[in-house]
C-alpha cells in the first residue's frame, strides 16, 4: 500500500540530507582515491557539519542567517513539494527561488570576494535555471502528467522521448552540483583563483546552512533522473550514481572556466540539445 504523498515529503525533508552528506563522502573518498590519497572516512561530512552548526558564527549583517535559512528552507521544500504531489513546473520556480536567496546572502556582505561569488553565482542562475524548467515542461508534455507519482505512473517511457534533455541535464547538473570546469562562483580546490567564493565571509552555522542545502541539492537532481527513467526508479538512481561519478572525474582533471564560456556553452547545449529534441518530437508523430 502506498503512503500519503505528504508523508514522502516529510521522510525527503528528514532524509534528504543523511542521502546527501553520504553521497559528500562518497565524494571525498573518489576524488581522494583519484588523487592516490586515503581520503577522509564516509561519515565525515556529518563530522564537519556538526561542527559548524555547534560554532558561533561572525555575523556580518543581521540579514545573512534569514536569507540563509530561507537558502536551506527553500530548497528542502523544493523537494517536499515534488514527492508531496506539487506540480513540477511550479516546483522549478521554487528551486530556482531557494538558489537566488544564496545569492542575496553572499552579496548583502561587503567583500570583494563575496559579491564576486554572489555575481557568478548569479550568472550560474541565468545558465541552468531556464533549462530545468524546460525540461519538467518536456517531461510534463510527453507523459501528458504534472506530478512525480504521474510520470513514475505513465505508460510513457520518457528517456527514450527525450534523449537530447537527458544529454542537456548531464551537462547542466556539472554546474548545480559545483563541479569544474563549472564551478565559477565557488570552490573547494586551492588552485582555483577564487577559492570559497561565495561563502568566504560565511563561518559557523552560516556554513552549515549552505551545505545542507546543498546536499538538498543533490538529491533533487537524483529525483530529476529518477523522472527520465520513470519506469523503473532503481535504473534511475543507478544512472545517476554512474553520472556522478563520471562528473567527479571531470571535476578532478579540470580546471575552471570562465563565466563567459558557461553562459555561453550551457545555452548552446540547452538549445541544440533540449530545443531539437523538442522540435523533433513536434515533427516526428
Amino acid at each position: 500500500m502506498s503512503l500519503h504523498p505528504a508523508v514522502y515529503a516529510v521522510l525527503f525533508v528528514l532524509l534528504a540530507p543523511v542521502f546527501g552528506g553520504l553521497l559528500a563522502g562518497i565524494d571525498r573518498i573518489v576524488s581522494a582515491r583519484m588523487q592516490s590519497r586515503v581520503g577522509p572516512p564516509l561519515l565525515q561530512p556529518f563530522y564537519d557539519l556538526g561542527k559548524l552548526l555547534q560554532k558561533d558564527s561572525r555575523q556580518v549583517n543581521p540579514i545573512v542567517e534569514p536569507l540563509l535559512l530561507g537558502h536551506v528552507g527553500f530548497m528542502a521544500a523544493t523537494g517536499a513539494m515534488i514527492l508531496g504531489g506539487t506540480d513540477l513546473i511550479f516546483t522549478a520556480f521554487v528551486f530556482a527561488l531557494a538558489a537566488l536567496f544564496l545569492v542575496l546572502a553572499a552579496g548583502s556582505v561587503n567583500s570583494p570576494f563575496s559579491f564576486a561569488g554572489a555575481e557568478r553565482e548569479l550568472i550560474i542562475l541565468l545558465a541552468s535555471e531556464p533549462f530545468f524548467i524546460l525540461m519538467l515542461a518536456a517531461i510534463c508534455k510527453v507523459t501528458e502528467q504534472s506530478t512525480l507519482g504521474g510520470v513514475l505512473g505513465s505508460a510513457v517511457m520518457v528517456a527514450p522521448k527525450l534523449p537530447g534533455m537527458l544529454i542537456a541535464f548531464s551537462f547542466v547538473a556539472t554546474i548545480k552540483l559545483r563541479k569544474s570546469p563549472f564551478d565559477i562562483s565557488t570552490s573547494h580546490h586551492a588552485h582555483q583563483e577564487l577559492v570559497s567564493g561565495l561563502t568566504s565571509d560565511m563561518s559557523g552555522r552560516l556554513l552549515g546552512y549552505v551545505e545542507m542545502a546543498h546536499w538538498y541539492e543533490s538529491v533533487i537532481l537524483a529525483v530529476f533522473v529518477i523522472l527520465f527513467f520513470n519506469w523503473s526508479v532503481p535504473l534511475g538512481l543507478l544512472v545517476f550514481a554512474g553520472a556522478y561519478g563520471l562528473e567527479v572525474l571531470v571535476d578532478n582533471s579540470t580546471s575552471r572556466a570562465k563565466w563567459q564560456l558557461v553562459l555561453r556553452s550551457t545555452w548552446v547545449v540547452t538549445l541544440l540539445f533540449s530545443g531539437g529534441n523538442l522540435l523533433a518530437l513536434f515533427l516526428i508523430k
